[in-house]
């Protein structure tokens, strides 16, 4: 799987920008703000539909502009597609071969990619809310199903919180609504909740023999996804998760009434990283958690080739500087002739000759590209 071709109108800081890719490494070098991760963005933003730094869509739209246009010639396994897509006042719209997809589930999963950037070295140790970001956006990647109960389930949390947030004395009254709501939040949250776990087991399969091999075999890296449903084990069958919500729905009853809002669920849920069964955020000096995020994103890849049949498009925004040679040389060595790959940098210095050999390196200078080599 990789991009020939992109094409970006009204995007960021780009008037118009055209770009052929090389099917191997292509290299973006330049100063800070001169529009090097627009392009990545632009990427990422063909592939899943949203940015990776903002949820505000038309911060992607130029400020005195109305419009903006992504567009991409892919090829996959299918054959060659041509993906796009339209972000206006209006919404968003994307389209495959010129047809408009009625919904983004349809769309994502087309293509895939693997963000690497700076902040995700710190998601061994950075907030819940972030581990749990990384896990819908992977797993979406690879089903297509998991979007659409992900976006029921937070469609119904809202609700439910909105009823919370009204009880007080007229509680008695309105809990056969709330029941309603509950058997709601269960159906799609089990369904969320039993996707992560069994996904978490092969990524961890992955992640545990690359980071083995990091580490000159010294190190055991594992993973665990900490449910709010549970705290004594971690069910793995659907019934039996179903089972554990009901239950603990009914044990923090009174808690939510106090509250006002849902506190049992995936939206609470969180991972948790141990190296030779020591907590990483807790123990682990900044080499070693920055080890388990190379592991993580080298283990992403493998899980999506094992998915679907074909390596995404690798990402790495201006992560290279933060890596040393030991852990740079093993990315280089992970993606080598198989995984089309685009580098931010604001220097070649730090790479390595051999990559830089066999690379397309393109100087981006306030939104203009221009190939080097």
């Amino acid at each position: 799987m990789f991009i020939n071709h992109l094409y970006l109108k009204n995007y960021r800081n780009y008037n118009e920008l055209e770009l052929s890719f090389d099917q191997q490494i292509n290299i973006f070098q330049g100063n800070n703000a001169q529009g090097k991760t627009n392009i990545l963005e632009a990427l990422y933003m063909l592939s899943l539909t949203k940015s990776h730094r903002t949820s505000k869509e038309k911060e992607l739209v130029q400020w005195d502009q109305s419009f903006s246009v992504i567009k991409g010639s892919i090829s996959t396994r299918r054959g060659k597609l041509n993906v796009e897509i339209q972000l206006s006042s209006k919404g968003k719209k994307a389209k495959i071969n010129h047809l408009e997809q009625r919904k983004l589930s349809d769309y994502i999963g087309i293509f895939n990619v693997v963000m690497f950037a700076p902040e995700d070295l710190t998601l061994v140790k950075g907030n819940p809310q972030y581990r749990r970001r990384f896990l819908d956006i992977e797993i979406g990647q690879v089903s297509p199903t998991y979007i659409y109960h992900l976006s029921q389930y937070h469609k119904i949390v809202k609700q439910r919180n909105n009823l919370l947030k009204d009880f007080t004395q007229e509680k008695k009254n309105k809990i056969d609504l709330l029941e309603i709501w509950d058997s709601q939040l269960i159906k799609h949250g089990s369904k969320i909740i039993y996707k992560r776990i069994h996904f978490l087991k092969q990524l961890e399969k992955w992640a545990k023999q690359i980071h083995y091999g990091i580490t000159n075999e010294k190190e055991d890296l594992s993973i665990r996804y900490l449910t709010s449903i549970s705290s004594n084990f971690l069910p793995e069958e659907e019934t039996e998760i179903i089972e554990l919500f009901k239950e603990k729905i009914k044990k923090t009853r009174e808690q939510e009434f106090y509250r006002g809002t849902t506190l049992i669920g995936p939206h609470r849920d969180d991972i948790t990283f141990y190296i030779n069964k020591n907590h990483v955020a807790s123990f682990a000096s900044q080499g070693q958690q920055r080890t388990t995020a190379l592991s993580l994103k080298l283990a992403e890849i493998e899980l999506i080739h094992e998915e679907v049949g074909e390596y995404p498009i690798l990402l790495l925004d201006d992560v290279l500087s933060e890596l040393d040679h030991i852990r740079q040389t093993q990315l280089i060595q992970t993606i080598e002739d198989k995984v089309q790959t685009l580098i931010t940098t604001t220097s070649t210095d730090g790479i390595d000759i051999q990559t830089l050999n066999r690379s397309s390196i393109y100087h981006v200078d306030n939104g203009i590209v221009t190939s080097q080599k």
